[in-house]
């Protein structure tokens, strides 16, 4: 059975950090690519940032320079270390992994930052 447990989300107040994990479970085929996504109230879910098995990373622009995506493959966990945040940043944050067979999604974790 495969799972995706997200953790480390919260209230922050805008300025803040969080740290939020991913670790995936059950998953037989090889993990290609871990990612984060975002979806604010009203919004359409957005990819904040990628990181494939080899350590290349992705960015969604309003994120460069404040978030940082990072992987443990051999824990099959991805991580998104999240600096300065902004009030328009509140959203639930999920988290995706493809692998050769099918992708997955998480079940959420929400972030809230506060003006």
């Amino acid at each position: 059975q495969v799972q995706l447990v997200e953790s480390g989300g919260g209230l922050v107040q805008a300025g803040g950090s969080l740290r939020l994990s991913c670790v995936a479970s059950g998953i037989t085929y090889r993990i290609n690519v871990m990612s984060w996504y975002r979806q604010a109230p009203g919004k359409q879910r957005e990819l904040v940032a990628s990181i494939s098995s080899g350590g290349v990373t992705n960015y969604a622009d309003s994120v460069k320079g404040r978030f940082t995506i990072s992987r443990e493959n051999a824990k099959n966990t991805v991580y998104l270390q999240m600096n300065s945040l902004k009030p328009e940043e509140t959203a639930v944050y999920y988290c995706h992994v493809a692998t050769t067979l099918r992708p997955w999604w998480g079940q959420g974790t929400q972030v809230t930052v506060s003006s």
